[in-house]
């Protein structure tokens, strides 16, 4: 049994939001009857062993997921990454593993001697997000799906393999080969996504991206370049637009996680790429969360352009003011909401509109 009761009204909702119609609302909360009598192997005993012991790992999140109740169009799913910019590892990062994310080590020196970035398929790293992707699907049995990890792209992943500052002035002193290198990770990003979405595709044809739970009826990605926040809209046009554009149009479905006041510069480059489906908003820590009125304009500027939107970190108390002001067409809130009580009254209050 999926571990959704209504999970094909949520996909068809999900389908409805990537067309810019809606609304959709996430929410979750802790489930009253859990789905299951998983055991929970307790609590990770370093770093390490959070992200990569698979015997610990994959138990923890199937216990996870099976005390959750997902409401609106939020669904079970198993969160296959190892660190933000999984990327990175398999072109030659080497994480440094923290209990909150993980950390990755410069690796190119010389730009005029490092060779070209490419996959092995030996990289160990890429093995083992393969095998956490196998054993997750084959421990699913139909009760939830399992997620693409956030591999992350373009000028993000230059800046883990060269190190940001080092790549900040690379744009101005060899932006010839900050092209060539982005265009290098674009054929890996292709290359392993292929790979992670033979295993992950579930029976519509799509599969859920980790991160922001975003699902698809097709290759479904969240891509980004939080690095934009250090550069002009013209370098931005140059270096990330080339790129994304291609990456989106090879993706069926496609969100851009935009990532703090600092990026939003970059907004009409990112409205004009016309396979670019929808547009996640992030607000910078110590500011106002994603539902408060300061963002309102935002939206609507994007939902405008004729992009759909996420809203995340929103409150429960502000989630109907937000579609009031923003309208329901083509906007996806993101909400937690502290009992399943609570996650049924939000979901009357939205579709009941």
């Amino acid at each position: 049994m999926f571990w959704k009761d209504d999970w094909p009204l949520a996909k068809e909702r999900l389908r409805a939001w990537w067309r810019g119609e809606g609304p959709a609302l996430c929410v979750t909360a802790p489930k009253d009857d859990p789905w299951d009598d998983v055991p929970d192997p307790g609590p990770a005993a370093n770093p390490e062993q959070l992200w990569t012991d698979l015997d610990w790992r994959l138990p923890s999140l199937v216990a996870q997921i099976s005390r959750t109740y997902f409401g609106g169009v939020a669904f079970p799913f198993v969160d296959t990454q190892i660190g933000p910019g999984s990327l990175g590892l398999f072109l030659g990062n080497e994480p440094g593993f923290a209990w909150d994310t993980v950390w990755y080590e410069p690796i190119i020196h010389d730009p005029e001697t490092h060779t070209k970035l490419m996959v092995s398929p030996d990289n160990r790293w890429l093995q083992l997000h393969l095998q956490l992707i196998r054993r997750a699907a084959a421990l699913a049995n139909g009760r939830f799906l399992v997620g693409i990890p956030d591999l992350i792209e373009n000028l993000d992943t230059l800046a883990q393999l060269r190190e940001p500052q080092t790549l900040m002035m690379d744009v101005i002193e060899r932006p010839e080969w900050v092209e060539e290198k982005i265009a290098e990770i674009n054929r890996a990003y292709f290359e392993v996504f292929d790979q992670m979405f033979d295993l992950a595709r579930d029976e519509d044809g799509g599969n859920p991206f980790a991160a922001f739970q975003i699902w698809g009826p097709g290759k479904t990605a969240k891509v980004q370049c939080d690095a934009s926040a250090m550069i002009s809209p013209a370098m931005f046009r140059r270096f990330v637009v080339p790129a994304l554009a291609e990456q989106c149009e090879w993706l069926d479905y496609s969100m851009y996680h935009l990532d703090g006041t600092q990026a939003i510069p970059h907004l009409d480059a990112l409205l004009d790429i016309d396979a670019l489906d929808a547009i996640e908003w992030t607000p910078q820590g110590g500011i106002e969360r994603g539902g408060d009125p300061r963002w309102f304009d935002l939206y609507r500027r994007i939902l405008g352009a004729g992009k759909s939107v996420q809203a995340i970190e929103v409150l429960t108390d502000q989630v109907g003011p937000l579609l009031d002001a923003a309208g329901s067409e083509g906007m996806f809130v993101m909400v937690s909401a502290e009992s399943e009580a609570q996650a049924r009254e939000l979901e009357s209050l939205v579709y009941g509109r």
